[in-house]
């Protein structure tokens, strides 16, 4: 266990916690928040930046990290990049200390959806927006050569798309990355209770009142909603991560568990006293660096 660790679960307990122990979330001041934090790494070296955020760029709103001088599209790894945030904050942009850092390590061009947030925007609009990305990309991109990625809800996103996609007989990606995927709105995970005091990041009640705000009119059992409830047969390679104090381990210890037995091939670590989605501090963060380039190499073994 690294000394940064501790400093980095420090400032959460201090700074970030004590808002998800509020009775009601402030969505504005969590925005706002998240955009006063905001801090970009530079672009990786033999790699630029392109930002599509005009909403002309629907269905590929977002941006694109790319390698230079490109290669034939077809003969790279793209990785699609679902940022978390409880499906009402963040974007992209707050999430590239581990876009930038996967897509160097995997030596792929990675592709991070602008999709719309909640509340204004409840289920099914950032599924929606996940699928008409990953259809218009298959145009250019061949299905073997696409991982699609996320954290937290984009995590959650992530496996949602793949069962959509499944069920409507589409082609799907070569595999999919999972840290500390957020899959249960219905909020049933018993580490809810037994990690709340030791995630130093969120209270456990917070998750069930985080989910209103994407639910809408839709049940928080609905399996695209909260795919742990969904049948996983038939999905590419998983690759998942997660901390062992989290209130959201049951939210991966359980689709693991699911996509195992339903004969999905199934790489799942549990990262003890490791913060939600700690791959975020990677810059600062020695556990953050090594849970991406193992995340890197699943990336470059199932898209080769």
């Amino acid at each position: 266990m690294s000394w940064q660790r501790v400093v980095v679960s420090w400032g959460l307990r201090r700074y970030f916690r004590p808002y998800t122990e509020l009775p009601n979330i402030s969505v504005n001041r969590v925005r706002a928040r998240a955009d006063k934090c905001l801090w970009t790494p530079r672009v990786p070296a033999g790699f630029r930046l392109r930002e599509r955020y005009a909403s002309e760029c629907a269905p590929l709103a977002g941006e694109w990290l790319e390698p230079e001088p490109p290669a034939p599209d077809r003969g790279r790894p793209l990785i699609v990049y679902l940022h978390g945030g409880g499906y009402y904050f963040c974007s992209p942009r707050t999430h590239r200390t581990i876009t930038f850092e996967l897509a160097a390590r995997a030596r792929a061009a990675l592709f991070a959806l602008d999709y719309r947030l909640a509340p204004e925007h409840p289920f099914p609009a950032a599924l929606h927006d996940a699928l008409a990305a990953y259809r218009a990309l298959l145009a250019w991109h061949a299905p073997r050569s696409i991982v699609i990625a996320g954290d937290s809800a984009g995590g959650g996103l992530a496996l949602a798309t793949l069962v959509a996609l499944r069920d409507a007989g589409e082609p799907l990606p070569a595999g999919a990355v999972l840290f500390s995927p957020w899959t249960d709105l219905a909020a049933s995970g018993a580490s809810i209770v037994s990690n709340h005091g030791q995630d130093p990041m969120f209270a456990g009640p917070v998750i069930g009142r985080a989910a209103k705000l994407y639910l809408g009119d839709a049940s928080p059992d609905h399996p695209l909603v909260s795919p742990v409830y969904a049948d996983l047969r038939g999905l590419p390679p998983l690759f998942i991560q997660v901390g062992s104090t989290e209130v959201l381990l049951d939210d991966a210890v359980r689709v693991a568990h699911n996509a195992r037995m339903a004969g999905v091939s199934t790489q799942f670590r549990i990262w003890p006293d490791m913060p939600h989605v700690w791959q975020i501090y990677a810059p600062f963060l020695p556990e953050g660096r090594r849970a991406l380039r193992e995340a890197a190499q699943f990336v470059t073994r199932v898209a080769a």
